[in-house]
Formats: structure tokens, sequence, C-alpha cells
């Protein structure tokens, strides 16, 4: 069983920076890929960015491309989402999840999501 766990939202001013974690059980995380996704209130859950297993391939989202920066640390099961630039519409509730791709059915486990909150 894969528990991923999200932590590191918070409320920020426009133009600040966060940094997301998503923090992994088991034994097994070097082995596979992990993605960001976030949902606004209202809104579809969509494709943030993804890294693969040994964090040497990526993929983002090209609306956050450039303000959005996912890594990895296999030695402490965790993957990072570091956010700058923040705007409002970056608000949402981000999750993280096992898998690799821009759909959300490419992904079976996913965490319990952190809110994040831009004000303007």
């Amino acid at each position: 069983q894969v528990q991923l766990v999200e932590s590191g939202g918070g409320l920020v001013q426009a133009g600040g920076s966060l940094r997301l974690s998503c923090a992994a059980s088991g034994r097994t995380f070097s082995r596979y890929a992990v993605g960001w996704f976030r949902q606004a209130p209202g809104k579809e859950r969509e494709f943030v960015a993804a890294i693969d297993q040994s964090g040497g391939n990526t993929l983002h989202a090209g609306t956050m491309k450039g303000r959005f920066t996912i890594s990895r640390d296999n030695a402490k099961n965790t993957v990072y989402l570091q956010m700058s630039s923040l705007k409002p519409e970056d608000t949402a509730v981000y999750y993280c999840a096992r898998g690799w791709g821009t759909s959300r059915g490419d992904y079976d486990y996913w965490g319990q999501g952190t809110q994040v909150t831009v004000s303007s």
C-alpha cells in the first residue's frame, strides 16, 4: 500500500513563493514516478507537474512552466513542488499522486491534498 502525504500549503501574497512536499511511505518510492495536480473550487482537477523515478525527466503544465519546479529526494522519500511568482489563480488544493502522465487516469494512489491560497 502506497501512502502519500502532502504538506507545505498555506496563505501567501501574490508574487510570493511556497514549497510543497509529498512524503511517501514504503521502500519502493524510488521505483515510481510522482505527479502534482491541483483543483480550484468549481473546477476540474488539473495537471501541474510530474517527475520520473530517478528525477531525470519531468513534465510541466505549460501554463505553470517557469514558475513551478518539481524535484525529488529519494533518500527522504519526498517529492517537492517549488512554486514562485504565485498568482491568485493558483489558489487550489494541491494533490500528489503516484504515476506518470498528464491525465488523472495515469495515477493510482493519491494524497489528501494541501490547501494553497494566494491573496491579491
